[in-house]
């Protein structure tokens, strides 16, 4: 057994050795401000990249013989900046060398790219929103727009799921019990933020609301953690449709661990005509 772990470990060394070295070999000096003259192979030498990412170049040397041991998080971090790495090629570095992928980095998001807003668009009628780990909404298509809230009508800073929940009289009249979806995107939005390593994002918008809404203030000090992604069926009075359900779920969008994709698919036939006969109206 200990011969079949050591050999598994020499392996993920090699590969890590031989994706850095893939990397490495494609970058051009010059852009680095290094001389491109002189230069056996393509590329940047070894000792460049461990001068970029202040290390040892013997240690960068041993890493990409396959023969250095497992690297830390913080080294393989300098090295993903050396190496001018995306999110995803630091994501398989550190998966090659820790086996495991790195903490995420939260990303501020102002908007979708038009290939998200083309799938949000495509699912009407299905309101759809795309959510940020702060719970800003940044994208959603015509349907949301008729069923949930006129994001389009609102200040980006005000396109807030907890806000809508916790101070806007709409959302309460909306659900049949209003503290228990509370007391669930609260609970899940905890979690989001954590995973995306948000803290210092979301404490304005956390202060704030305990400073307006006494329920916040009280379910905030519970500290109740909640599964963020799945189905559930969930049930609304839509001031004009009346009663409606809908199966809630959430996805990850591939690459963008730090962004949901939220989808009201309507739960029975009856439930989409009135939703097709809302957006005809608008």
């Amino acid at each position: 057994m200990m011969a079949n772990r050591m050999s598994d470990y020499a392996a993920n060394d090699k590969r890590l050795g031989t994706y850095l070295k893939g990397r490495r070999t494609k970058l051009d000096p010059a852009a680095f401000g290094f001389s491109p003259e002189r230069r056996r192979t393509p590329g940047l030498r070894r000792e460049e990249v461990a001068q970029r990412a202040n290390i040892s170049p013997t240690w960068y040397t041993w890493l990409e013989q396959g023969r250095g041991g497992a690297p830390s998080a913080d080294v393989l971090d300098r090295i993903a900046r050396a190496l001018m790495l995306t999110d995803v090629e630091r994501e398989h570095v550190f998966l090659l060398g820790l086996g495991r992928p790195p903490e995420v980095r939260y990303h501020k998001n102002d908007g979708v790219t038009p290939r998200l807003q083309r799938v949000l668009d495509a699912l009407d009628p299905s309101p759809a929103l795309i959510r940020t780990a702060t719970w800003n909404v940044i994208g959603w298509n015509r349907a949301a727009t008729v069923m949930l809230m006129d994001y389009g009508s609102m200040p980006p800073e005000q396109r807030n799921i907890l806000r809508f929940i916790f101070l806007d009289p709409r959302a309460r009249a909306a659900q049949y019990d209003w503290e228990s979806v509370a007391r669930f995107v609260l609970g899940a939005f905890r979690v989001d933020a954590a995973r995306a390593g948000a803290a210092a994002e979301v404490e304005p918008l956390v202060e704030e609301l305990r400073r307006l809404s006494p329920e916040f203030e009280a379910m905030w000090r519970d500290n109740d953690v909640r599964g963020v992604h799945g189905e559930a069926v969930k049930h609304i009075r839509h001031p004009i449709a009346g009663p409606l359900a809908f199966e809630y779920s959430a996805f990850s969008i591939d690459g963008r661990t730090d962004l949901s994709m939220v989808v009201y698919n309507p739960a029975t036939p009856a439930d989409a005509e009135k939703i097709a006969s809302l957006m005809k109206r608008r």
